[in-house]
């Protein structure tokens, strides 16, 4: 069952890359048209300093995968941990929940992005992550050290 609990976090790695891709797609033609691009870049410029530049549909992309490279990261290692562990049925289940829900948050995000949606997608993604992580304590902090003698 450990492989089972490593691939929602390897689909959400892949997903992760899919919205970097996406958010390239977007964003460098809008720099180009704006009148940047890379190779005017200054020095030590980011991402934010496009605020206010490219229009705000092109850097909702960008935002996803910034939030993308937060919270998730948790969800790497409580996969991670349950993995080694010994997953049941039920922290796969939720496993897959966190991803389906983060990937529809992306979508919603860098199309649509009302925010009242969006953050009840962000609740609820966090609700199967608060499972996952209260799981992997259980599973660290009262194990039976006899078992692993």
């Amino acid at each position: 069952m450990m492989a089972q609990m490593l691939a929602p976090a390897a689909v959400l790695i892949a997903w992760s890359l899919v919205m970097l891709v996406w958010m390239a797609a977007t964003r460098l033609p809008a720099m180009k048209r704006a009148g940047g691009g890379l190779g005017k870049a200054k020095p030590g410029g980011r991402g934010q300093d496009l605020e206010g530049v490219l229009d705000d549909r092109i850097n909702w992309k960008a935002h996803n995968y910034a939030h993308l490279m937060e919270q998730p990261t948790l969800f790497y290692a409580v996969s991670v941990i349950l993995a080694l562990l010994g997953p049941t049925a039920g922290t796969i289940a939720a496993a897959w929940i966190y991803v389906g829900l983060r990937i529809v948050h992306s979508i919603w995000q860098a199309t649509v992005n009302l925010v009242p949606v969006r953050f009840l997608l962000f609740l609820l993604s966090t609700a199967a992550l608060v499972y996952l992580a209260v799981r992997a304590l259980a599973l660290t902090l009262f194990a039976d050290p006899g078992v692993y003698a």
